[in-house]
């Protein structure tokens, strides 16, 4: 028999083939299944406009009969679209199934036939022409399918261009016309987009997206068209496509002014039943602005359509991202209808605001915000310099090992690696081009996403410097193929990134923007009484014309990240070779790779490893280079960091920046903070942290640099160099002389070397890093830009140098404004100092100060001379920081006038086991609250101290009964023992956790018998516990309310989710992990996914997590507040957490900000608002009703 088929929209379709599954159904499937697939598409055969193709005969066929259950794939399926079709036929008889087959058709054309008529109905209520009636009277809702001609066409009507204007606006008109018939069906759509199917596929989603943003970037416009077809004609595919990949390509033709283009994308939405939205209607206007011939009716019925779609003419400027002068041309488009038209300026509101700030925001008659002190002008001069730095994405910097004087050896080897690293130049930069050329070749399936476009988005020279540098880079131990991966492909992000904001146009409207906005921080400019965020936000929406600064761009998916890197080190790794007698040339002479790519084990998975070769780590090690290359975003910032206003703008000027640090493709963090509202408090408090200024302690950061260039120091924790590693032991396994035991000794203590010789290298990079870059900016004014981590706590965006580095970076990082120490500055420099030695821990303020006072002579002699004296700030527990308190306090004392004295060094203000604090806070528990100082003492208490004389009195009557291990513990237990476990319980360490880490620290005393570590730690640990929880009574009951409830919302299937006083939505990423294989030419690359939001929650995970997070969360919120009022009093301010800083003269009022914030945030019914919410979050159910009723009733009996 013969098959019809009908040409559906550029498919071929017989009865017995649907689109939604791709296939064709074999002839001996069952009638239910037929059924059931036939309901999801109709397609009305027209018998004179059918055409026949005969059916193949060889059993591969829909049609044949025989052989097995077959289904056709790839070009023999779906031929291309605009080829005739053979036609010919054969007879058959008739089966049961095509009997059935019809049967059914009949009984669904009466359904039809119904609907018609209630259609019709409808339709003649509405002024339409009898044209338009015939044509939706064809129509059923909810369905796109058309009646296309049997004659076939020579081009793809969906590339098709139309060089006469004319015309194009006719076509236009009558496509128009045809999607008005389909208007209203819209809405009643069965497949339109719901947040359930964009977070099924939201990885597929944005691994098209950016694919397709990366061709058109790269110009290849022709190969993104085909790939955006591809996707759409084969429905599987097509339900991975939204709204937004459509508007990409709309966006292409609106800048060529080929509105038929923009028309068929339209009909392209209309057949994925998807609804066009502010981006489609805003590409389309854009082409109409751009066309000079556009009739001012065609824009009229634009609009008109889009007021129908609940779309209004303000949302195309309040939610559109607009580049370059995509905006204007929006905007002429819609003046040529509506002449005294002028878009709303969108300002800021604050009646969201929650209520720890209301007053903050709506009463600022006191407010005082602090100025820079620098002028206008300079502050202009330090963006530009700013500017130019993140335009290169590349800092290169002296090292701080360039001081030593250069040997002939050294001098050979920095020339044989100059002049090897240009060889490998030219032959990366030759296998670049050839690898591109056969991948631009190869690629014979448009609907598979292909890495070719991703390696034309920048020049080749550039994609060579960046495998360069990651080889400069390279450790001698090797590096993981993922990290290394995942950074290459991320600094090919990051360049592509900047000069999409310089072909978008951006940047000249940034460069106006900030110089205007330097004004509200010069001190040469009048005083504003608006936050710097309120500032730019006035300034954005005074100079509207432009693109849009504000977002746009789409982060790349981890994978692509991932498999972009993977495919360049493949590269690397295959072309960059060495000779082998470089060294020797007694050697036989052949060309070596200088990375290998091996595998080893981290704990039980095997890993793949890319290892540099010997030769290359001897030519780098004896070379001592004097540069280093970093990232631009290593390096602080030279200028004021752009003020955070939304979760995507904010920090860098032109390096990508996230408001939330995220797991790599963790996507539900940013989907929370863009329904967010009222962030405003938190992105204003992050502004605040970076919007101060800094400068290095240079006296001080020559004194470590000649430590680290002479041999380091333990004791300082200034790394030794290599040359003080140990050395490797050589043996020969072979060796028949070695006994079993003596060869198992030996490579114990070759795998004990080389760890060690890991190790020391790894912390001398590191010390080596922080130290360059500290004296690359020896002469600067810089600054740290912030951000946070999904809790809520804030960290700087320079990963190496920053001020919550180790003792040594804190101690050369002074305040770029000074301030006179005022009357009780000297004495709270004294205080901070006697905090930084660790001792005095339980004295007051006043017997601090009296201790400071007694040992002066220490001081003076530490100042003057710190590494020849008597060295008694080598004994402090923050040596560093410590010498340089004494050399501020030496200053300030032998200055004329000391209250005078300007001052840049930062105090302290630590908090005492903050966890504890909040716990204590929020049960209302006095006893618990008294050892956290939360209650006035005539000495401040040190909890830590207290537990550990809890656990001795009961360790003392443990003893007297005849306990052995009591007794062993005799004269052992001390504060340090008892002070990690004491300070993590309240961040839900476990009795096992705590007792590894009192382990560790029986460890550490040398006259501690080894034997008894085990039983005393499970000893200790119990006590610990246990006089913890009589000390703070509410804090186990409050732990394990939040357990609980963590546990009962993750069984019931949710990630637990809460909001901070302060309005910042936290969510817990925990989910059961996830292994997805990326496979790549070098290895198969095994990624574990723990935050994929499609698999169900780690109930572990949440459970446990809960309670430290939430007070984590509680914590910044404190931080966050007093940051705010520190600022609107005119304080400088930065924080570590709990620990605040600032200058001298400004502790006390500091420190009454400080306790304010605390008692206003705890005041609020923080326990109740949890409850409340997670009772309106989860209870959508009568189950959850009654879980809930159980949370109900333990916050109740708290």
């Amino acid at each position: 028999f013969s098959i019809p088929r009908v040409c559906y929209h550029g498919y071929y379709l017989d009865h017995k083939t649907h689109l939604k599954h791709d296939l064709r159904i074999p002839m001996n499937q069952s009638f239910n299944e037929i059924q059931q697939l036939q309901s999801d598409v109709i397609v009305d055969v027209q018998h004179a406009k059918v055409e026949f193709i005969k059916a193949p005969s060889s059993g591969t066929g829909v049609s044949s009969l025989k052989g097995p259950k077959r289904t056709l794939k790839g070009k023999t399926d779906i031929p291309k679209p605009g080829k005739p079709v053979a036609k010919a036929g054969f007879k058959s008889q008739p089966s049961r199934w095509i009997e059935k087959l019809s049967e059914e058709k009949k009984i669904k054309l009466k359904k039809q036939q119904h609907l018609r008529q209630k259609i019709q109905k409808s339709v003649n209520d509405k002024p339409t022409t009898a044209s338009e009636q015939s044509k939706s009277s064809q129509m059923l809702p909810g369905t796109s399918h058309k009646t296309i001609s049997t004659t076939a066409k020579k081009t793809d009507p969906l590339i098709r261009t139309n060089t006469d204007p004319g015309a194009e606006l006719a076509e236009v008109e009558e496509l128009e016309k045809r999607l008005n018939q389909q208007s209203n069906q819209w809405m009643s759509c069965s497949k339109t987009e719901t947040p359930k199917e964009n977070s099924v596929c939201v990885d597929i989603q944005l691994s098209i997206r950016s694919y397709l943003e990366a061709c058109v970037f790269a110009g290849d416009i022709d190969r993104g068209h085909r790939f955006l077809l591809s996707q759409h004609r084969v429905r599987s595919r097509r339900k991975h496509l939204c709204t937004d990949i459509y508007n990409i390509m709309m966006r292409v033709w609106a800048k060529k002014g080929t509105l038929n283009q923009i028309g068929r994308l339209f009909i392209l939405l209309e057949e994925a039943g998807l609804k066009p939205n502010v981006g489609s209607y805003c590409a389309a206007l854009e082409c109409m602005g751009r066309n000079p011939k556009c009739q001012p009716h065609i824009i009229t019925r634009c609009l008109n359509q889009m007021e129908e779609d609940g779309l209004s003419v303000e949302d195309l400027f309040s939610q559109c991202v607009f580049r370059r002068d995509e905006r204007d041309m929006v905007l002429k488009a819609i003046r040529s209808v509506q002449a005294d038209y002028q878009p709303s300026v969108n300002l800021d509101a604050s009646q969201c605001l929650p209520s720890l700030v209301q007053d903050y925001y709506t009463k600022r008659a006191g407010h005082q915000y602090p100025k820079l002190d620098f002028t206008q002008e300079e502050l202009q001069e330090r963006f530009r310099q700013q500017l130019r730095m993140e335009q290169a994405c590349t800092v290169t910097i002296d090292s701080v090992e360039a001081a030593k004087p250069v040997t002939e050896n050294m001098a050979k080897m920095r020339e044989m690696l100059a002049e090897q690293r240009a060889h490998w130049r030219k032959t990366l930069l030759q296998a670049l081009r050839d690898s591109k050329m056969i991948l631009a070749n190869t690629n014979t399936k448009d609907y598979k996403l292909n890495l070719y476009p991703y390696l034309c988005l920048l020049e080749d020279n550039e994609y060579v410097d960046i495998m360069i540098q990651s080889v400069a880079n390279l450790p001698p131990t090797g590096e993981s193929l993922k990290i290394l991966a995942r950074e290459l492909g991320g600094r090919v992000y990051t360049k592509y990134s900047v000069q999409q904001k310089y072909q978008n146009q951006m940047v000249e409207k940034l460069s106006n923007i900030y110089n205007s906005y330097s004004e509200v921080l010069a001190k040469d400019t009048k005083v504003y009484d608006v936050l710097p965020r309120e500032h730019w936000c006035n300034l954005e929406n005074e100079q509207t014309s432009g693109p849009t600064l504000q977002g746009g761009e789409s982060h790349w998916p981890y994978i692509v990240t991932l498999e972009l890197g993977t495919y360049l080190v493949d590269m690397i790794v295959k072309n960059l070779k060495i000779k082998s007698n470089i060294l020797n040339p007694a050697y036989e002479k052949k060309l070596i790779p200088i990375l290998y790519h091996m595998y080893t084990f981290r704990s039980t998975r095997q890993v793949g490893f890319i290892k540099p070769h010997p030769i290359l780590t001897q030519m780098q090690q004896e070379a001592t280079e004097t540069k280093l290359t970093f990232d631009s975003y290593v390096i602080p910032m030279l200028c004021p960091p752009i003020p955070w206003t939304t979760a995507k703008f904010g920090a860098y000027l032109l390096t990508p920046a996230k408001l939330m640090r995220t797991l790599d493709g963790a996507t539900q963090h940013e989907e929370l903070l863009e329904k967010s509202q009222n962030l405003y408090a938190v992105m204003d408090s992050l502004n605040q942290l970076g919007n101060c200024a800094w400068r290095i302690n240079k006296p001080l950061l020559d004194i470590i640099i000649s430590i680290f260039n002479d041999r380091g120091s333990d004791k300082l924790d200034i790394p030794p160099p290599m040359s003080e590693a140990p050395k490797i032991p050589h043996f020969n396994p072979q060796d028949p002389s070695y006994t079993a035991a003596e060869k198992a000794h030996m490579k114990r203590e070759v795998i004990s070397a080389k760890k060690k010789c890991g190790e020391m290298n790894s912390l001398r990079m590191d010390a080596l890093y922080k130290l360059s870059i500290a004296n690359y900016m020896r002469d600067e004014v810089f600054w740290f830009p912030h951000n946070m981590d999904f809790r809520g706590r804030t960290y700087p965006c320079p990963p190496y140098f920053n001020h919550l580095g180790s003792d040594v970076t804190r101690a050369i990082l002074v305040f770029a404004e000074g301030k006179p120490l005022g009357p009780r500055g000297l004495d709270w420099l004294k205080i901070h100092l006697v905090n930084l030695t660790g001792l005095k821990k339980r004295s007051s303020l006043e017997g601090r100060l009296e201790y400071a006072n007694s040992i002066m002579d220490d001081i003076l002699d530490s100042a003057d001379n710190p590494l020849n004296g008597k060295k008694w700030w080598m004994n402090a527990d923050e040596p560093w920081q410590a010498l340089a308190c004494c050399m501020e306090i030496v200053n300030a004392v032998r200055s004329p006038d000391p209250t005078q004295f300007i001052s840049h060094f930062p105090v302290h203000q630590d908090g005492s086991c903050n966890g504890l604090q909040h716990y204590a806070a929020l049960g209302r528990d006095v006893i618990g609250a008294t050892s956290v100082n939360l209650m006035p003492c005539d000495v401040p208490q040190d909890v830590y101290s207290g537990v550990a004389q809890q656990v001795e009195e009961l360790r003392a009557r443990d003893a007297k009964n005849g306990l052995k291990i009591a007794q062993v513990l005799e004269g052992f237990i001390s504060r340090k023992v008892v002070k990690q476990t004491v300070m993590t319980v309240v961040y839900g360490v476990t009795r096992y956790g705590g007792r590894l880490q009192i382990e560790k620290r029986l460890k550490e005393i040398d006259e501690f018998p080894k034997e008894h570590v085990w039983d005393a730690s499970h000893y200790l640990v119990r006590l610990v516990f246990s006089g913890l929880k009589e000390m703070f009574t509410g804090t186990r009951e409050i732990q394990d309310w939040l357990t609980e409830s963590a546990r009962l919302i993750s069984k019931s299937g949710h990630t637990v989710e809460w909001v901070t006083p302060l309005g910042l939505p936290v969510i817990q990423p925990y989910h059961r992990t996830r292994n997805q294989v990326l496979k790549s030419t070098m290895q198969h690359i095994s990624l574990q996914i723990t935050h994929d939001t499609k698999e169900r929650p780690d109930t572990v995970k949440q459970k446990n997590a809960f309670p430290p997070n939430f007070i984590h969360s509680l914590d910044s919120t404190h931080m966050m507040l007093t940051a705010l009022h520190c600022y609107s009093a005119g304080l400088t301010f930065v924080s570590v957490h709990d620990c605040f800083w600032t200058h001298a003269l400004t502790v006390d009022i500091m420190n009454k900000v400080c306790r304010e914030q605390f008692v206003a945030l705890h005041s609020q019914p923080i326990l109740q608002d949890l409850s409340n919410f997670l009772l309106l979050k989860y209870c959508s159910s009568s189950r959850c009703v009654f879980l809930f009723g159980i949370i109900g009733y333990l916050l109740f009996s708290l």
